[in-house]
């Protein structure tokens, strides 16, 4: 059957993506037909594109052309004078403020499809986000990225070993820390739960439970920007499964979403953790698998300080695969186009 010849009507919308996963955790980047945000800063833009552009944000991440645990981001011109391009990042909630899995993804596409000029044996590419500048190294083999390390922005601890009362969980401790976006970190085993695949629903009840309770508890300010200071989300650690890991990351952010990778953000802030922890040293790295038990490789590069805190300046590496590329249509008469959830 011949399709070729078709084409939509001229009042549908039409936006192109190019989607990758890192790690399993979905990533869909947008190519065209999304409407330019506006803004002198990425911080701007972020602001505008969720006042001015947020049915399309809904339209891309939510069913029927998405899902709850959908995510992506929209590439806009650089801000900085020595970045390549700027991102938004976009999820079921709305936009995040940094994203390590998606730094990895997009530097994929970026490198694969050519939005780049590309250098072998690796291309460094410099990304505006909404939490800073950031670093990504993608390493070739042949025409091909084969993984991705990225300097992520200062990282850092507010509070070690705090508690809070949570509804139907009672007291849990919780460590506080940023790695570009504020989460509560808190061992599986002190909720009853693992980072477990048989624990999917038990760890989102769990994790928006807590993500809750800290909110309402305390502020949780950014030294900088305001519009960073909000917990993302909930971590659970674990024990790893695999030989020579440290162990597993099991992030709930946003609206009860769950991050099937390691969460890059999430792997920066623990890093943060186990140096203030004294537990490793500059340099040392180790490897933090995800719940369905792939792996990023994180490290401490530097040490700094950031507004009142010190600091560490992480390094995450991993890997990520295109799984398609998409023409979406957007019909103005269809009473669904902002799309739904369901979980």
């Amino acid at each position: 059957m011949d399709t070729s010849s078709w084409t939509p009507p001229s009042e549908w919308l039409r936006i192109t993506t190019v989607d990758c996963h890192t790690a399993g955790e979905p990533f869909r980047v947008v190519t065209g037909g999304f409407p330019e945000p506006q803004g002198d800063t990425i911080l701007a833009r972020r602001r505008d594109a969720r006042e001015r552009l947020d049915g399309l944000r809904k339209a891309l991440m939510w069913e029927p052309r998405g899902h709850a645990d959908m995510y992506g981001c929209l590439v806009t011109p650089p801000v900085s004078p020595t970045a390549d391009l700027g991102v938004l990042f976009l999820h079921n909630e709305g936009y995040s403020t940094m994203c390590g899995h998606g730094i990895i993804g997009l530097a994929t596409v970026a490198v694969e499809i050519g939005l780049v000029a590309v250098t072998w044996p690796e291309t460094t590419i410099h990304i505006d986000t909404p939490a800073g500048l950031v670093t990504a190294h993608a390493a070739l083999s042949g025409r091909h990225v084969r993984c991705v390390r990225f300097e992520n922005v200062p990282s850092f601890v507010v509070a070690l070993d705090d508690e809070v009362a949570v509804e139907g969980l009672g007291r849990v401790r919780y460590d506080l820390a940023f790695g570009g976006a504020f989460y509560a970190f808190v061992r599986a085993a002190d909720v009853g739960l693992t980072c477990a695949p048989v624990d999917f629903r038990g760890l989102i009840d769990a994790g928006m439970r807590i993500k809750r309770a800290v909110t309402a508890a305390r502020e949780i300010p950014h030294p900088v920007e305001p519009d960073l200071s909000f917990l993302y989300g909930t971590i659970f650690i674990g024990p790893p499964e695999k030989p020579g890991s440290h162990s597993r990351n099991v992030c709930v952010f946003a609206e009860g979403e769950v991050d099937r990778s390691p969460t890059g953000t999430g792997v920066s802030a623990r890093l943060a953790i186990h140096h203030a922890r004294g537990e490793i040293e500059v340099g040392q790295r180790i490897t933090i698998e995800s719940l369905i038990g792939t792996s990023f490789g994180g490290r401490v590069v530097d040490t700094t300080t950031f507004g009142p805190h010190p600091a560490v300046i992480p390094e995450v590496e991993g890997s990520a695969h295109i799984t398609g590329r998409h023409e979406f249509f957007l019909d103005p008469d269809d009473p669904l186009r902002e799309g739904f959830l369901l979980r």
